[in-house]
């Protein structure tokens, strides 16, 4: 028998809200933060539906069962809350996503990585896996610290119909502040960045413009952990225009949702076959690394055709003005982004989709163009 993990998100992709589970499952085991324990046997379980949004998200999930045999008869259906689920694993069926964030290993540390915009965590016990979120709604957005370098390995976060609308008095305050769910010793600080000597702002990776829905969401993008030193003239430049770029694309009606990844190269990178630093030989305020390159993974999935499309967006870590805006002169296809990366950008999809909307770049859907 193959035993496997269920994400129920990162093997949706349907329509219907159906969780993937594989035509030969025959079993699937619910386990509960208090150690209680529900198993059923596939044959008996007509369908699964989200409640109330996406997993960690929303509510919880419904679990329908089969009629009563001879009957004809639908049987009671019972509701999970996700907040209470430990694990769902199943025996048979098979594994459609082999290199999915582990649900189990750092559960306690982030229960929202199997979502869709979380890339393959990086399984060290340097890191830190911090998930901010609001009661109104819900995550705002979730970053890998890296605590030996102490840097932002990414940021993470949605955008949809449900977050990205403008809240009545909604502002930005600019009120940073010390990120305290990371460890005092390797936080960055405020006075890390220096802004008035060193030249460099608090450069968000996700931006205050993103979360303007409610106050809190928007006071949530000023965390320094949030935060990676950017040169004014590329921050408030072409690293600001190809954000407004991404947030059109979640209001244009270009797609229901999207699931943005925004990350500096705070390890090697490999471009053209070669690899060296991502970082400067210098460091912000002699504590921060400062990166070489500042890039983009973005997915967008459309609910009434169940399609995904994905880029990559890599822009030169300088302080120079650049005044191009034919942006897709900065697109690259994930795979590519991967390659340069070394990350793994939307593990949390099916294989069998990551595989085609990793491998190429359509402009056009995007509306891009090139200077070529």
């Amino acid at each position: 028998m193959t035993k496997k993990l269920i994400y129920v998100v990162a093997l949706l992709g349907l329509l219907t809200n159906f969780v993937a589970l594989g035509d030969d499952a025959v079993t699937m085991t619910i386990t509960f933060v208090d150690n209680g324990v529900v198993t059923y046997n596939m044959a008996d379980v007509d369908s699964i539906r989200e409640v109330g949004g996406s997993l960690g998200t929303g509510v919880g999930m419904k679990i329908y069962l089969k009629a009563t045999p001879g009957s004809g008869v639908t049987r009671a259906s019972t509701d999970y809350l996700y907040s209470q689920i430990v694990s769902i694993e199943t025996t048979g069926g098979g594994d459609l996503n082999v290199n999915r964030n582990s649900l189990s290993s750092y559960y306690n540390s982030a229960k929202y990585m199997y979502n869709l915009e979380w890339p393959h965590i990086k399984e060290s016990s340097s890191n830190t896996w911090v998930v901010k979120s609001t009661t109104a709604k819900g995550v705002t957005f979730s970053l890998e610290w890296d605590n030996s370098k102490i840097a932002n390995r990414y940021t993470c976060y949605q955008l949809h119909s449900g977050n990205n609308y403008k809240g009545d008095g909604v502002s930005r305050k600019d009120k940073f502040y010390e990120d305290t769910e990371l460890p005092s010793s390797t936080r960055s600080k405020d006075s890390d960045f220096g802004v008035s000597s060193t030249g460099y702002t608090r450069g968000h990776l996700c931006p205050s413009g993103d979360r303007v829905a409610t106050q809190e969401q928007n006071n949530q993008t000023f965390v320094l952990s949030n935060m990676q030193p950017q040169w004014e003239l590329h921050n408030n430049g072409l690293w600001n225009n190809l954000e407004q770029k991404v947030k059109s694309w979640s209001t244009s009606g270009l797609c229901d949702t999207l699931y943005v990844v925004k990350a500096a190269t705070i390890d090697n990178v490999t471009l053209n076959g070669t690899t060296s630093s991502g970082v400067y030989d210098f460091k912000c305020n002699n504590r921060l690394p400062v990166p070489k390159y500042f890039y983009m993974a973005i997915l967008a999935y459309n609910k009434s055709s169940g399609t995904y499309h994905a880029i990559g967006l890599w822009t030169v870590h300088e302080n120079v003005s650049v005044s191009n805006n034919k942006y897709g002169d900065y697109a690259i296809s994930i795979d590519e982004l991967e390659r340069r990366t070394g990350m793994d950008f939307f593990c949390n999809l099916p294989d069998a989709i990551e595989d085609v909307v990793e491998e190429s770049t359509d402009l056009s859907y995007w509306g891009l163009t090139t200077s070529n």
